[in-house]
């Protein structure tokens, strides 16, 4: 539910801003990343508190933080008649969304972590990211329908209203207490994770596109604006289901190696894509060569941090897809405004290569394969 107003406002905001505002893609691309950019600041802060607190207290402080960006969202329409005030208080409601959003995914992965062990790390991942990114799937079509029927303003109330109505459920039930043992310094952690997660920052390059500029490519070709998202997120969720504890089983490294390669083909498709079919291919192919990078890279990340550094080692690893969409995006905004909407996911399948290099060198160094290649 947290996340169903994050995605009601994937394919909502591009119109908002673009259309709505008259504003650039430059300034689209900065609201789309915004909330990304607010997450990086917070995910430590965040991971700490899920050790210290216990990650119950985490997502409950998310889901009140996300409810007060709804009223910023409300605020921003007061001035739509001053464009630069209204993207002005709109951008602030994004930044509180960032940090609520990141107080949720940090304590909710951290939460699920304790449940299931360190044995299922990926699983325990996959399946936090398919409520994630189901909600993002429904999020979708129900903000375009919000947006057609009641314009921004059912949005910005939705978004109030349902992370405040998900706190009241979520405050009875019974959470994991936090582990009373002493914390590793940030450096320490950051060490064991900036590799993946630099990794998933290049991977996640792409999401970023989807997320911001997916609309607005489909409508310049004349297609429907939210199917791309939908799509990618209704593949992502499958694969992360039926396959979601492959990086436990198998390779980790060679998982998301495999994955990331696939979902270069996905974006160069949406790049180039003649068609709608072909361009929702494109989307598929995206969301499931996504869909195991980021758990697969994840248990490379947190496999040496000791139990109780595991929310701030998911906070630090979390940390690095927030720069890769609170900077790339605005980036590829930048590109986009310049060179045309589809040199945005030209871009993504590049960066996405990159990510396919780090995930074959961590194959390399992987103790199973040196067991594997070990003469005894």
């Amino acid at each position: 539910m947290a996340f169903l107003v994050i995605g009601m406002g994937m394919p909502v905001l591009p119109l908002h801003v673009h259309q709505g505002l008259g504003l650039g893609t430059l300034l689209v691309g900065l609201v789309a990343g915004s909330q990304f950019a607010a997450a990086i600041l917070s995910r430590v802060w965040a991971g700490r508190q899920s050790d210290t607190r216990g990650p119950k207290v985490a997502v409950l402080a998310g889901l009140a933080i996300a409810a007060a960006s709804g009223g910023l969202y409300l605020l921003s329409l007061t001035a739509a008649s001053r464009p630069a005030l209204s993207v002005t208080i709109l951008l602030l409601g994004r930044l509180l969304l960032g940090v609520g959003e990141s107080f949720i995914i940090t304590g909710g992965q951290n939460w699920a972590l304790a449940i299931l062990t360190a044995r299922n790390t990926s699983k325990a991942i996959a399946w936090v990211g398919s409520a994630m990114f189901a909600a993002f799937a429904v999020g979708a079509p129900i903000g375009s329908a919000l947006y057609d029927r009641f314009g921004f303003a059912g949005v910005a109330l939705a978004t109030t209203l349902l992370p405040f109505l998900t706190l009241l459920c979520v405050a009875p039930l019974r959470g994991i207490a936090a582990i009373p043992r002493q914390q590793a310094g940030f450096m320490k952690v950051m060490t064991s994770v900036w590799l993946p997660g630099f990794a998933a920052a290049l991977s996640s390059v792409g999401f970023g596109a989807i997320t911001a500029f997916s609309a607005l490519l489909f409508v310049a070709r004349g297609w429907p604006a939210w199917p791309a998202f939908t799509v990618f997120a209704t593949v992502f969720i499958l694969a992360r289901l039926f396959l979601g504890h492959l990086a436990d089983r198998f390779a980790a490294a060679r998982v998301a190696l495999l994955c990331v390669l696939v979902e270069a083909v996905g974006l160069g498709l949406l790049a180039v894509s003649p068609s709608l079919a072909a361009a929702l291919v494109g989307a598929a192919l995206t969301g499931f060569g996504y869909s195991l990078v980021y758990p697969g890279l994840g248990v490379e990340a947190v496999r040496l941090v000791p139990p109780q550094n595991r929310g701030l080692a998911m906070g630090a690893y979390t940390a690095f897809l927030d720069v890769a969409l609170g900077f790339g995006t605005p980036a590829l905004g930048f590109l986009a405004e310049r060179a045309g909407l589809g040199s945005a996911f030209l871009a993504s399948m590049l960066a996405a290569l990159g990510a396919a290099g780090i995930a074959g060198f961590l194959l390399s160094k992987s103790p199973g394969l040196r067991e594997q290649r070990s003469p005894a």
